[in-house]
């Protein structure tokens, strides 16, 4: 790479992006794209990867064809380009005529640089090899784990992608996504590139991100106290089913939050628009799905909640990126309970698939059950899980980032004698009762249920009187996540034992576990401090504040989402800086040469106005 390249792609990067350097990782990736390379990038959200086929179709020229998996984020990035002085454009399902007319004129006229399609546009017929004749330079593929069969949101149009390519005239491809395990990696090169591509994995670590689990216990207490330490935080709690968003949102509007639903099984309208709410205010709490997130660009979501346990450690790191992509710090909190570990394998042992398919996602949803029951710090389980081995937060010199770091980490301790006592009273009752039963059992509670079964004439009735019930059905979570329990009855649940069950029962085999992680309270910082998530002092905020208000107006004004017009990283930049002209307005971190001439006017003002 010559270095007049690099220069020119650093002076780009500021001249239309605002920014002074490259994000790690980056600069390797557009390296390998500008040398004419086939890439496959596996970086973290937030890392900044859109920027790894931006630029080089900047600096390179020519027309880079970026397949993107949602309409939503294909418009948004088209106009967040186009603020920036970038031409870009779309062909989607929802182009106007004027836009599909507007887009096609560019191209034949070879103005544009990029050009989002989704991957169902591009299987249409004669797209492709009017593209061709364009003269395609390089595809992007975006979120490019949607090739792979054991990706989390595996498309089979992407599985078209490797004939698209050849379509093109054997273009360059750069692939990127934000999570793939080593076998979903190399699911993906073989898809999509007949040679090894060049590889970038960097790291999955996102130490912004505080990582926290509670076990569930009146989950929507425990929400509602989270939310209360992110108060005018913009966030998103997912939720297992459609009916369960609903529910949440409204129980959550009832107690004063600006919480919406979303779901795919609202009318397109109404999603549309509460999507269109989120992205473009603050403060908004939507309860969604998984069908929420893929096409979210927005950069200050604040924090993440998962209502119930996600399937997969994928599942949930993708989930979770969605919050701090601007870098500053943001919050996850993962519940979790024996209902939700018997409904994921449940799901998996429904699914019409393969035995070594079902094999391999049990062995993902036990990860993600070792993830939830962790005895040792989350970051370090979590990265352990895509190969990469570091020190727990309270060893690392950054801040400490994990609830269980941030306390005393509970250690293993052995629980056989607890364990037999429990797993004697399943086996004693018949090996159809849930956890409540077993606790009434072991406590010597005399339940009309407990007497109608006659179980307070057990031999385990009241042997576990030491402890109080939650102990006993924690203890019975922890045995069923470890494998001694398994589910008695899709249609009334309840326990039975496993052979792992049996050995333990009958002093074959011990079992450690460590006990419940202290409850999240969530911090008792008020919902303003709480907003300043780098620590800004009171009159610096407050300007933020200030300069927020005016960016939301603006938004309004041109129909775009907030952070389209500059993100808070770039507002607080500002309200630190206090710049005094337009010389020292184009220093701020975020400022291109065509928003400063767009707003750069509008702010100074606003930062000379504002008193102190």
């Amino acid at each position: 790479m010559s270095p007049s390249r690099e220069s020119d792609a650093r002076a780009i990067l500021k001249s239309v992006f605002g920014y002074d350097d490259f994000r790690p990782g980056q600069w390797e990736v557009i390296e390998a794209a500008l040398a004419g390379r086939d890439v496959f990038a596996v970086m973290p959200t937030g890392s900044g990867k859109s920027m790894c086929y931006q630029l080089p179709a900047l600096v390179a020229g020519g027309l880079t064809l970026v397949v993107s998996p949602l309409i939503a984020l294909m418009r948004d990035q088209v106009g967040q380009l186009t603020r920036a002085g970038v031409a870009a454009a779309s062909l989607n399902s929802m182009n106007s005529e004027s836009e599909a007319a507007e887009a096609w004129d560019r191209l034949n006229a070879g103005d544009l640089r990029l050009l989002f399609v989704s991957p169902e546009r591009l299987a249409g017929e004669g797209l492709v090899g009017r593209l061709r004749r364009l003269g395609v330079t390089r595809l992007a593929i975006d979120e490019a784990h949607c090739v792979s069969q054991w990706g989390h949101d595996f498309r089979p149009e992407y599985r078209l992608l490797a004939k698209t390519r050849e379509a093109l005239g054997g273009v360059p491809v750069t692939a990127l996504t934000a999570t793939a395990d080593r076998q979903t990696r190399e699911d993906i090169a073989q898809q999509l590139f007949p040679r090894p591509p060049h590889l970038v994995v960097h790291s999955f670590d996102r130490p912004n991100l505080k990582l926290a689990f509670a076990p569930k216990d009146q989950p929507r207490r425990q929400i509602d106290a989270f939310l209360r330490s992110h108060r005018g935080g913009s966030g998103i709690v997912y939720c297992s089913s459609r009916s369960r968003t609903e529910r949440l949102a409204e129980g959550l509007r009832e107690k004063g939050w600006n919480a919406l639903a979303y779901h795919a099984g609202m009318e397109q309208e109404q999603r549309n628009r509460n999507q269109d709410v989120f992205l473009q205010e603050d403060g908004v709490v939507v309860c969604a799905t998984i069908a929420f997130g893929m096409g979210i660009n927005k950069p200050d979501v604040r924090f993440v909640v998962h209502a119930d346990m996600p399937g997969s450690i994928e599942s949930y790191y993708q989930e979770i990126g969605r919050a701090g992509r601007d870098g500053l710090n943001a919050d996850t909190l993962t519940l979790y309970g024996v209902d939700d570990m018997a409904l994921r394998r449940r799901q998996i042992d429904e699914k019409p698939i393969d035995d070594e398919r079902r094999r391999i996602e049990h062995k993902r949803l036990n990860a993600m059950i070792d993830l939830c029951e962790s005895a040792l710090c989350r970051r370090s389980a979590l990265l352990s899980y895509f190969g990469e081995e570091t020190p727990s937060c309270r060893h690392a010199k950054a801040a400490i980032r994990c609830d269980l770091c941030a306390a005393e980490a509970p250690e293993l301790t052995d629980a056989t004698l607890d364990a037999r006592k429990l797993l004697s009273a399943v086996a004693r009752s018949g090996q159809r009762f849930g956890a409540a039963h077993l606790a009434d059992i072991l406590t010597g509670t005399a339940t009309e249920a407990i007497r109608r079964q006659n179980h307070d004439g057990l031999k385990t009735f009241g042997v576990g009187q030491d402890k109080p019930k939650s102990a006993w059905t924690a203890l019975a979570r922890k045995l069923f996540a470890a494998g001694a329990l398994a589910e008695a009855s899709v249609e009334h649940g309840g326990f039975r034992l496993t052979h792992k069950g049996e050995e333990i029962l009958f002093g074959r085999e011990p079992i450690a576990l460590r006990a419940d992680p202290f409850a999240e309270r969530g911090s008792r910082r008020s919902g303003r401090e709480q907003a300043r998530a780098d620590g800004l002092d009171e009159g610096t905020a407050g300007l933020f504040e200030h300069l927020r208000q005016l960016r939301l107006s603006l938004a309004r004004e041109e129909g775009v989402a907030a952070y389209i017009i500059f993100t808070d990283r770039t507002l607080i930049a500002m309200a630190r800086a206090r710049p005094a002209g337009l010389e020292e307005m184009r220093a701020i971190e975020g400022v291109g040469e065509r928003k400063l001439t767009q707003y750069g006017e509008a702010f100074l003002e606003a930062i000379t106005r504002f008193p102190g």
